[in-house]
């Protein structure tokens, strides 16, 4: 019998999050350690259209997928941590996997910890690389905001499965192979006795795109000035098919909401480009975006920290800069259509 890796397959706003892309990714790289088949754990409501449910499973087999376990349940719309648990318990037992990855999203980060206590497994948290090294695999994780990174190993003889979230933005993904096909499963739920009901879930985001997942980031500090001075960075944004982001100065002034915070005690974002308006590089905010492919600072004092790890650096008036960079950038992107 062949051995498991067990993904899980987040869906936000009925799309599958780009992280459950990635984690079937990992499950290949792990798999080209440990022969493994790749199963996926995809929890959707009960009247999930039978074509759209087809499509998740296309891109997950594109990917490297063999198979994908669906539960349905008339709660699965919001997060449930218990219900979740549940769900995936009885994936878990079905498959039995060595390896069972999740998203360092909200979910992912409260959801695994939960599945490593059940199974009494191992745990590993924000995973940035998966490296096989003589014979074993190494997983690398940031720690103390970035300052440093730890590689750590699972040690062997146990019988639980090994729990691991991988942060998003950082295992590259494969090249999807539009012609592989794979084979859905449909899980029987016995749902548990609930101690809690979720009635509402009130959501704060940035916009269309998660901060944690969006390749490219317009953020702004307190040199925004004020809510409208967000105005031309959430253009650019929308030009760059971003996400916008802000300093918690920014957020303590009441420019924006604390859903858009990045840094030490917000969100830690790593997108291929970071494009920072107006902010002067606190080391709080530094530990939630350094970790960006290539960062670009607009500032008007020439000694802001923030250039000291940019990449790119323009010393001006963010309000005149910003507005010719969508410009600038809005004929070259018609110009390459």
């Amino acid at each position: 019998m062949s051995r498991t890796i067990l993904t899980f397959a987040e869906i936000r706003n009925h799309e599958l999050r780009q992280v459950a892309v990635e984690s079937v990714s990992a499950a290949m790289k792990i798999a080209n350690t440990i022969p493994s088949d790749i199963a996926c754990c995809l929890l959707v409501q009960e009247n999930t259209a039978a074509d759209l449910l087809t499509r998740y499973a296309a891109s997950l087999f594109a990917q490297g997928a063999n198979r994908v376990y669906v539960v349905k349940h008339v709660s699965f719309a919001a997060y449930h941590a218990e219900l979740y648990l549940s769900a995936v318990q009885q994936v878990v037992s079905a498959t039995n996997p060595e390896v069972v990855i999740f998203g360092h999203t909200a979910i992912g980060r409260d959801l695994a910890p939960r599945l490593a206590s059940a199974l009494q497994a191992g745990q590993i948290s924000d995973i940035t690389a998966i490296q096989h090294v003589e014979g074993k695999l190494i997983y690398t994780r940031p720690l103390y905001a970035g300052k440093a990174v730890e590689q750590r190993v699972f040690t062997q003889g146990s019988t639980a499965p090994s729990v691991i979230t991988i942060r998003p933005n950082n295992i590259p993904i494969n090249t999807p192979d539009a012609s592989r096909s794979g084979e859905i499963i449909e899980v029987a739920f016995a749902p548990p006795s609930l101690r809690t009901v979720v009635r509402d879930v009130v959501r704060k985001t940035s916009g269309a795109l998660d901060l944690s997942e969006a390749k490219i980031i317009v953020s702004g500090g307190r040199g925004v000035k004020s809510a409208v001075g967000f105005k031309p960075l959430e253009e650019l944004a929308s030009v760059l098919n971003g996400a916008v982001g802000a300093s918690r100065g920014a957020c303590d002034a009441g420019y924006c909401d604390y859903g858009l915070q990045i840094g030490q005690t917000g969100k830690v974002v790593t997108p291929e480009i970071y494009i920072a308006c107006g902010i002067s590089g606190a080391i709080q905010h530094l530990a939630g975006m350094s970790g960006s492919r290539v960062i670009i600072a607009v500032n008007k004092d020439p000694e802001a920290p923030i250039f000291k790890v940019a990449d790119y650096g323009i010393v001006g008036d963010l309000f005149e800069v910003v507005p010719l960079l969508t410009t600038a950038f809005r004929e070259f992107l018609e110009h390459e259509v």
